[in-house]
């Protein structure tokens, strides 16, 4: 093997965040999608937390939370233990766009693995490695990017 593993690790990195920015630039996905996915994650939970694991500011997070409140992709419940908050949820409708945006993502890179060489296995062996390594790093706060 020619490469080391570290220069492989340090790769992986690299071409994981660029296959997700040319993603997000041919699908020029809506405004909020990365707040879905995380909502997706993480379950109910409030905008401060929403915010630190998007890491943006409080005030950015609550702009982008009002929008999709608008939309119908989430809603606001009451928090399960402290009576003066509220935790924002994923509604159906953000649930259904969430899957919507998903399948675009795979259908796109699906285009692309058909102009390659690379089999069902050599894939699936890419994203158990990715998942393992973001498993090791569960930690919202600690991943990079976690859009669809």
């Amino acid at each position: 093997m020619t490469d080391s593993l570290p220069a492989l690790a340090s790769d992986l990195v690299v071409l994981a965040a660029r296959l997700t920015r040319a993603v997000r630039r041919e699908l020029e996905h809506p405004a909020g999608t990365r707040a879905l996915s995380l909502l997706d994650e993480l379950g109910p939970v409030g905008v401060t937390a929403l915010a630190a694991a998007d890491r943006c500011s409080q005030p950015t997070m609550t702009g982008t939370v009002k929008t999709l409140l608008e939309q119908g992709l989430v809603d606001r419940e009451p928090h399960p233990t402290d009576g003066r908050a509220h935790v924002v949820v994923l509604t159906g409708s953000g649930r259904a766009e969430l899957a919507r945006i998903r399948r675009a993502n795979a259908e796109l890179v699906m285009a692309r693995l058909a102009e390659t060489h690379h089999t069902a296995e050599e894939v699936a062996t890419t994203v158990a490695v990715l998942r393992d390594v973001l498993d090791l790093t569960s930690s919202p706060e600690l991943q990079e990017d976690t859009t669809p």
